[in-house]
């Protein structure tokens, strides 16, 4: 596999909008349709979008995602195989975050249990025929070494408790995180704090 992890960056736009728009859920997944637009949204927001969606959610979604990308608050990373896009990571500053998209009390729990400048995983999308093949793992260790690089003090995760479902997993799998090394810091609900510090 010819893989390659990039910033989303203005040029790469046309290819997140590519990937949410045909390859992230085209396997009828029960997380779509997504443009992972909520961690970059107030609850306000969020509530107004969810308003608009009427009988085109996909499309209210996109529109929204469309001008979150232009007012540079998406954030992550996307993997590519060649120069389509197979995989995303919805990663940055957790002071960039308006919600970690899990609604403010968590966001509140999360911030409070910070330890300096850290980098917030929020979740991963993988194109169908990509899942189990390391993509994830890609992704989270671009994270790990761009948060080095930049002087964040931590980087973490918030993977979900689950009952073994998969359509759990988008926050990432607990496992992945403790394979690269993250530590569980705490617990609110169902949701933990995984933590690497650099």
């Amino acid at each position: 596999m010819n893989l390659s992890i990039r910033p989303l960056t203005n040029q790469f736009h046309p290819a997140y909008l590519r990937f949410f728009d045909e390859r992230a859920f085209s396997d009828g997944s029960p997380n779509g349709p997504c443009y992972c637009t909520s961690p970059s949204m107030d609850e306000a927001s969020i509530r107004q979008m969810v308003s608009e969606f009427g009988s085109d959610t996909k499309g209210t979604l996109r529109r929204y995602a469309v001008d979150l990308l232009a007012a540079d608050k998406i954030h992550g990373y996307l993997a590519f195989e060649g120069d389509e896009p197979i995989g995303w990571c919805n990663a940055g500053d957790l002071d960039l975050y308006a919600n970690v998209g899990f609604g403010a009390e968590m966001t509140e729990f999360i911030k409070a249990n910070a330890c300096g400048k850290t980098m917030s995983v929020v979740c991963f999308a993988i194109a169908p025929g990509y899942r189990g093949k390391g993509i994830a793992a890609a992704l989270l260790n671009r994270v790990i070494t761009d948060a080095r690089e930049k002087g964040f003090h931590a980087v973490e995760g918030y993977p979900q408790m689950s009952d073994g479902r998969s359509d759990l997993d988008y926050n990432g799998p607990i496992h992945l995180f403790r394979k690269l090394g993250f530590e569980e810091i705490a617990q609110k609900g169902n949701r933990l704090i995984m933590r690497k510090e650099l």
